[in-house]
């Protein structure tokens, strides 16, 4: 079992903040990880993936595994 990079840690903090303006979030995502915001989703969906994940952000983790999930029964 390997151990989360300090960027994977930087993308479930930024995925857990609450945003109160629709671009705030994929403007963080550009200034705060210098990635594009497809990147970044690929970068957290691979996370999900990962135990080492799931045990720094069970919550966080956890719930987004369940919303991914409810997306791919609803196709």
């Amino acid at each position: 079992m390997g151990e989360l990079s300090e960027r994977d840690r930087a993308v479930l903090a930024l995925e857990g903040r609450q945003w109160r303006t629709a671009g705030a979030k994929e403007r963080a995502i550009r200034e705060e990880l210098g990635l594009s915001s497809t990147r970044y989703y690929q970068v957290l969906n691979g996370l999900l993936d990962r135990e080492e994940a799931l045990a720094f952000a069970p919550v966080l983790v956890n719930r987004l595994r369940r919303v991914r999930e409810g997306r791919r029964a609803a196709r």
